[in-house]
């Protein structure tokens, strides 16, 4: 089975706390808005879908509280602008995911549709709020499990094997603790393990806050999945290695604009320009949700820059301790003190360099002239460069 990072049953939310992993699985409570805003902003929660279901489900879980405890107002407009603020709120916590302000829209326009029903009261516009952040939960995993089927199938058919087997390495966390399960650039290789077609896995540490060996080795190991961590600095000299054999190069994303740019992980950039110098398939996997079609090219993208002291600082756990309990986490300087640091969350990989982008609906190649038409998965036809599942 794989992890389960969000628990959500009638108001009751709570998130494995990334920031103790992989030393320490502890779930815990997510109450209100207010706390759903500190672990996206804290990153006890991250991965681009995940943020958007934790932030929705965090308001659900207030409205279930403020409803069930009769501290809701009962007047329409009263509660509307309540949800409407709670949502800006959140989405201040991290600008350039596009997941979080696209629920955030789509919720706003469920509870303008109900406010506006006759006879409607506070309570029924809470509950539809509710109701549809629930749904939210539900359609990503299954979304995802249509990723992962999309992006292995497209492998096994377009890229070079061994054997029939696939080699993919992948950066950062995309897995289940990066979304409500499963995952999009790691459900591409859950889906190709559940096909007998992986041969291997190879996960970067994702310097600087390691989401690779903290968070992605600890999902491989915990699936018991064939897999290797290398450090980021190593990606260049496995691809140059006769005997790797790797097939794709599989990321996630946390927006594609319009014309295919990606922003994701810093360090993505990188992997594609190496992926591109040794004919190496390089995929973007991602839910349309991602997909900022308002947004035309990259270099639109805002991009978040983190504290110098996840640069500067690693922490981690003393070795020694044989239990839990009995973890200590020391945090130890590695950076000459006084020394500048720039800290980009993201960076953008240009459409160029991307092969394919794996979303639900099917994986969407460049037409001749080497430009994306991502406006066709929004399109009722199907798309035309991969099958429907």
């Amino acid at each position: 089975m794989t992890l389960q990072a969000i628990r959500y049953e009638s108001g009751d939310l709570s998130i494995i706390d990334q920031l103790q992993l992989p030393h320490v699985e502890k779930y815990v409570k997510v109450r209100t808005a207010e706390e759903g805003w500190h672990a996206i902003k804290d990153m006890r929660v991250r991965g681009a879908p995940a943020i958007a279901i934790v932030a929705a489900l965090s308001l659900a879980s207030e409205l279930h509280e403020l409803v069930s405890t009769n501290k809701l107002s009962t007047n329409v407009e009263d509660v509307q602008v309540f949800i409407s603020e709670k949502l800006q709120y959140l989405v201040s916590s991290r600008p350039t995911a596009v997941n979080l302000s696209d629920a955030a829209r789509k919720l706003e326009n469920q509870v303008k549709l109900c406010a506006e029903t006759a006879g409607s009261t506070g309570h029924r516009v809470a509950t539809a709020f509710i109701h549809a952040a629930e749904s939210m939960l539900a359609k990503d995993l299954e979304d995802n499990r249509r990723i992962g089927e999309n992006g292995a199938r497209w492998i096994l058919e377009n890229s070079v094997l061994r054997d029939s087997m696939a080699t993919v390495l992948t950066h950062c966390n995309t897995g289940s603790l990066a979304t409500s399960g499963y995952g999009t650039a790691l459900g591409v290789i859950r889906s190709l393990a559940s096909a007998g077609a992986l041969e291997h896995a190879y996960c970067t540490e994702t310097r600087p806050y390691n989401q690779g060996s903290r968070l992605t080795a600890f999902e491989l190991v915990h699936d018991r999945l064939p897999a290797t961590l290398i450090t980021d600095s190593m990606a260049a000299a496995l691809l140059g290695k006769d005997d790797s054999n790797v097939s794709a190069i599989v990321v996630g994303a946390d927006r594609v604009a319009a014309n295919g740019d990606t922003a994701n992980k810093i360090g993505t950039y990188g992997l594609a320009v190496i992926a591109k110098h040794h004919n190496v398939k390089f995929l973007v996997a991602a839910p349309l949700t991602t997909l900022d079609m308002a947004t035309q090219s990259g270099g639109k993208i805002m991009i978040e820059e983190r504290p110098a002291s996840e640069i500067t600082s690693v922490r981690g756990p003393r070795e020694g301790a044989s239990q839990v309990d009995e973890l200590q986490v020391d945090t130890i300087c590695i950076a000459a003190k006084g020394i500048n640091v720039w800290n980009p969350a993201f960076d953008i990989t240009p459409a160029a360099l991307i092969d394919g982008i794996i979303t639900e609906k099917g994986v969407i190649e460049k037409d001749a002239s080497g430009e994306f038409h991502l406006e066709r998965l929004f399109e009722d036809s199907s798309v035309p460069c991969a099958p429907m599942v």
